[in-house]
Order: structure tokens, then sequence, then C-alpha cells
């Protein structure tokens, strides 16, 4: 960050601590107006696709959907501005996100047959993670993320065990059941299996045989008895997760992440001194 001034903090640390940061006023604000931005956006986009709103409304659509890609456009050269390594920032997740919340606008007027990368604009309605991410409210949605991060191994093998059950019976049920009733072959007795595991049950293809109803009872019972077995895996991760937080919402100076250990005092993607206020003890500038 540029050097602190005595009388207070330099620009690009008021603009970080705004943009970045959501424990204050300001930065809560922006957070705020960001958001209705963000809805007012995808708002727009929705009702364009529909043909009547676009005959009448078509023209207003279009100057506000300008006014508010220079908002975002702005928005975006102003984080790169704060920041001492928007490089690291450009290439993570939200700022791939932020690049292609304008990108299509502008290369739809750039470009005339770019209009069809438009409906990417729509990718906005991520940005909204970044504005939650920066709210307190938010420290428990991150809490539930890694506790779905760390028991990934144990629902991917709960799911390798449930698709292995569909593809026996589904194979059951194409060597029993006619090809006349829908078993016309086994990746269509898999959807069929799938359906009646998850008691969706569209009912397009049914089995007519005892021994093929009888197959189908006990795949539903099945279905009824193993939904709890990853909710209670994901509980007992987010129990574990509440007990062992340690993470605070600080965000870097130097690339905008977060997730820093609440005694860090360096970021542990680009090495950047967290604490913006003071300068760096290491700095020899």
């Amino acid at each position: 960050m540029e050097t602190i001034k005595p009388g207070g903090l330099g620009i690009k640390t008021r603009l970080f601590q705004i943009i970045f940061e959501s424990d204050t006023r300001l930065g809560k604000g922006f957070d705020i107006f960001l958001a209705l931005l963000i809805f007012l956006s995808v708002g727009i986009i929705l009702l364009d696709s529909v043909s009547e709103y676009h005959a009448r409304f078509g023209d207003i659509f279009y100057a506000v959907e300008w006014g508010i890609t220079l908002l975002f456009s702005f928005e975006l050269a102003l984080r790169i501005y704060c920041l001492e390594k928007p490089k690291l920032y450009l290439k993570s997740f939200y700022g791939v996100i932020d690049v292609l919340a304008v990108l299509p606008t502008w290369l739809a007027l750039l470009f005339p047959g770019a209009q069809t990368l438009v409906v990417v604009r729509l990718l906005r309605t991520l940005r909204l993670f970044r504005v939650l991410e920066m709210m307190t409210v938010v420290g428990e949605g991150r809490l539930l993320m890694d506790a779905l991060i760390r028991s990934r191994h144990q629902i991917l093998l709960f799911l390798f065990t449930v698709l292995m059950l569909v593809i026996i019976f589904s194979s059951l049920l194409y060597l029993i059941e006619p090809a006349e009733a829908g078993f016309s072959s086994i990746p269509k007795s898999i959807y069929w299996g799938i359906v009646t595991l998850t008691t969706v049950g569209y009912g397009d293809i049914t089995p007519v045989t005892p021994w093929g109803q009888f197959i189908s009872m006990m795949i539903m019972l099945t279905g009824y008895s193993i939904i709890a077995l990853p909710v209670g895996v994901f509980s007992a991760e987010v129990i574990r997760a509440l007990r062992a937080e340690r993470y605070s919402d600080e965000a870097c100076p130097g690339c905008g992440k977060h997730r820093h250990e609440k005694d860090a005092r360096y970021c542990k993607y680009c090495g950047t001194w967290l604490n913006e206020e003071t300068p760096d003890p290491g700095s020899t500038g």
C-alpha cells in the first residue's frame, strides 16, 4: 500500500477499506449499493428477454444497462487501483467474475456479432457472493462451505455407492422387464433407477412384471433410508467447524482475498502485510 501520511490514511487505503471491507459505515453502504445495482441489472436482463417488454421499454433498458455497466467498469478500475498486486486479483475467481460482468456489454458495442454474449451478464449474480462474503452475516455461510469441502470424500463415496446400487438394480430391470415397458437399454433403465431412487417418479417408464415391481419397491425404500446419510456427515463437519473457526474477515491489501487466520500478519496468498493502517515492519522503504 502507499505510504501512510501523518495526517491520516492515504487515498488508496481509504478506497481499499470502502471497497474490500465492510467494517465501516461507508464500506457497508458501498456493499448495499453494489447489491442493488446487481439486482437491478439482472432484473433488466430478465425483463428485456420478454418480447413485449423489449418492444415497449427496450430503449430504457438499453440506457439503464449502459449506465450500470459504466458504474461497474469504474468500480473495477478502482479495485485495480487500490490493490498492490492487481494481477493476482484479476486471476482470482471474483476478479474473473468482475471482468465478465462488464465485458459482454463492451464487446456488443465494438463487435455487432457479439450480442449473443449479453446473456453472460447474468454472471453478475455471482458478484452477490462477494458482497455477502464481505458482510459479517455470511460467516455462517462460509463455515457451511468449509464443512462441505471437508466432507467431500465421504459424500463422494456415498454417491459412488448409490450409483453402483442404481446400476445393479437398473440392470436387473433391463433383464426382467420387456422393452415395450420402456426398459429398452441399460442407460434407459439407469434413468428410471435414478428417478425412482430419488422418489421423483415421472411415470414415463414403469415396470409391469411382479418381480420388476418388487425391485422398484426396494429401490424406493432404499432411497428413503439413505437420504439421511450425507446429511449426518455434513452436520458433523459443521459442528466440527463451529468448534475450530479461526479465520477473520480481513481483506488483503495486495490481492483483495479474505480467509486469513486471526493472528496472521501477512497474506497467505501473496505475502502482503495485512494491517493497512500501519507500515510493514519488514519493509525497508
